[in-house]
């Protein structure tokens, strides 16, 4: 089945601390957080919530989990337009974030991520590999820090 143009971005952090990246195993060389996209009757703050527990073990109902009232709208990489419908080009990303209490253990998915790291927001904004990433976590800079 081919994926819904709609997808999540959610930024975990520790007020005060570190921005959690993981390294997509698909291309070592993008760092994000964590993204997914919506499921068949799933609404974007649902499909947040599977994704961070699928990505990070996390169970964001256990935290102060909210939106950031934002969204973006990309051009999807031409090495994933195969996972979309022949007539889609672009995808709309709902932001979120989730905040703990202090950098946590993550239970890795294997199957797309390779390792974490928690950095600083600085570090962050320069280590992730899409536009998308690196503005939403300078708004949340300016917003949340």
């Amino acid at each position: 089945m081919k994926k819904i143009p709609i997808s999540t971005q959610s930024i975990i952090y520790v007020k005060g601390g570190g921005i959690l990246l993981l390294q997509r195993k698909d291309n070592p060389l993008y760092w994000q957080s964590i993204t997914g996209s919506i499921e068949v009757n799933e609404n974007p703050r649902e499909c947040a919530i599977r994704e961070i527990m699928e990505e990070t073990g996390l169970d964001a109902n256990k935290h102060h989990f909210f939106s950031l009232l934002d969204t973006s709208q990309y051009q999807i990489f031409p090495e994933w337009r195969p996972r979309y419908s022949d007539n889609v080009f672009t995808n709309i990303e709902h932001l979120f974030a989730l905040q703990l209490k202090k950098e946590e253990n993550i239970v890795l998915n294997k199957d797309e991520h390779l390792k974490y790291q928690w950095v600083s927001i600085e570090e962050a904004i320069k280590k992730v590999f899409s536009w998308t990433n690196r503005n939403a976590l300078i708004n949340f800079k300016n917003i949340y820090e």
